[in-house]
C-alpha cells in the first residue's frame, strides 16, 4: 500500500479510481501517475474490501482522491467486481480504467522482464493471456475507460494518464499516434483511421534511396517534390483538424491514426512524420511509431 505526499485540497472533488486490465500492460506505472497526480495508491487491495475503503475516502477529511488496483490475482472472487462496483459508487464517484495490449505486446513485455505470468507458472503464457483475457472480460465490460498500451513506452502511458485525470478537455487531452506500416504485413488492428499512400511514387525504386528511410532528408526531399504529396498532406490535415475536436468532445482520450504503404519503410514513415509536425503546430499531442521500418 502506498500513499502520496501530496495533500488533496480541501474543496477538491472526492473521487475513487479502480485500475484493473491485463497483466503486463502497464498497471503499475499508471497506478504511479496517479500517486504522482496525489491520488492515494494501493496495489492488489482485495476486493472484498472495495467497499469499506471506498466509504473511508467518502468521509476523510485529508484524503480526498484514491486509486487502487484490482486484477487476475484476485481468482475467482473477480466475478463479484461489478456488483461490488455497483456498491461502491454508492458512496463515491468512482471510474474504472482497464489497460490492454495486444497479445505480442504482452509476450515481448513478458519476454524482456523474465517475470512470470500469474496465470502462466503451470502453462505457457500465450495461453496464460488468453485465459487472462477471457476471465476478465467482464470487468472491461462495466470499464469506463480502457486504454490499448500496446503503443505507449512507460512515459508515454503516465503522460495520458496525468492529461486523462487532470480535468482538462484541450487538445493536450488526446494523444494521437501516427503510425506507418507496410500492407505486406497486414494492417495494424489497434488502427482508428488508416491512409492508404502507395499512390505516391515509391522511393524503393531508386537504388541510392533504398538502404534508407522515410526520415532520411533526401528520400523526404525526394517524396515531397510530388504536387500530389503535398496535396495529401493538405487534405488529411484538415480533416484531422476537423475530426480531432469531436474525438475529444466524445471522450476520446487517445487516436492511432495509420499510413500505409508496401514496406512501411519509406513513403507511409515520411507521411506519418509530416503529420506530426503538422498537428503540433496546432498544439496536439503527437508521437509516431513505425511498425515496420528498419531499426
Amino acid at each position: 500500500m502506498k500513499s502520496s505526499d501530496k495533500e488533496a485540497k480541501p474543496d477538491a472533488p472526492r473521487e475513487l479510481v479502480i485500475l484493473t486490465g491485463l497483466s503486463g500492460s502497464g498497471k503499475a506505472s499508471a497506478l504511479k501517475a496517479f500517486e504522482d497526480l496525489g491520488f492515494y495508491a494501493v496495489d492488489n487491495m482485495p476486493i472484498e474490501l472495495v467497499p469499506r475503503f471506498a466509504k473511508l475516502i467518502g468521509e476523510s477529511g485529508a484524503t480526498r482522491r484514491a486509486a487502487l488496483v484490482v486484477d487476475i490475482r484476485e481468482g475467482e472472487k473477480l466475478e463479484r467486481f461489478p456488483a461490488i462496483l455497483k456498491q461502491v459508487r454508492q458512496d463515491l464517484p468512482t471510474t474504472v480504467v482497464y489497460l490492454e495490449a495486444s497479445k505480442a505486446a504482452l509476450l515481448r513485455r513478458f519476454s524482456e522482464t523474465r517475470r512470470p505470468h500469474p496465470l502462466g507458472r503451470e502453462e505457457m503464457v500465450e495461453r496464460a493471456i488468453q485465459s487472462e483475457r477471457k476471465k476478465l472480460d467482464p470487468i472491461r465490460n462495466v470499464a469506463d475507460v480502457i486504454v490499448d498500451t500496446s503503443n505507449f513506452n512507460v512515459h508515454e502511458l503516465r503522460a495520458y494518464i496525468q492529461s486523462k485525470f487532470t480535468g482538462g478537455s484541450t487538445s493536450g487531452s488526446l494523444l494521437i499516434s501516427a503510425l506507418s506500416f507496410g500492407y505486406k504485413n497486414g494492417v495494424p488492428l489497434e488502427a482508428d483511421l488508416v491512409f492508404d499512400v502507395r499512390f505516391l511514387p515509391n522511393p524503393h525504386f531508386v537504388p541510392e534511396f533504398r538502404p534508407l528511410t522515410g526520415k532520411h532528408p533526401k528520400v523526404v526531399s525526394y517524396i515531397k517534390q510530388f504536387a500530389q504529396t503535398g496535396e495529401f498532406l493538405d487534405k488529411v490535415t484538415d480533416l484531422l483538424l476537423f475530426l480531432l475536436p469531436h474525438y475529444i468532445h466524445e471522450g476520446k482520450s487517445y487516436l492511432t491514426v495509420a499510413f500505409g504503404c508496401t514496406g512501411g519503410q519509406h513513403r507511409s514513415v515520411m507521411i506519418a512524420e509530416e503529420i506530426k509536425k503538422r498537428l503540433a503546430k496546432q498544439s496536439y499531442r503527437v508521437k509516431t511509431a513505425h511498425r515496420d521500418m528498419p531499426r
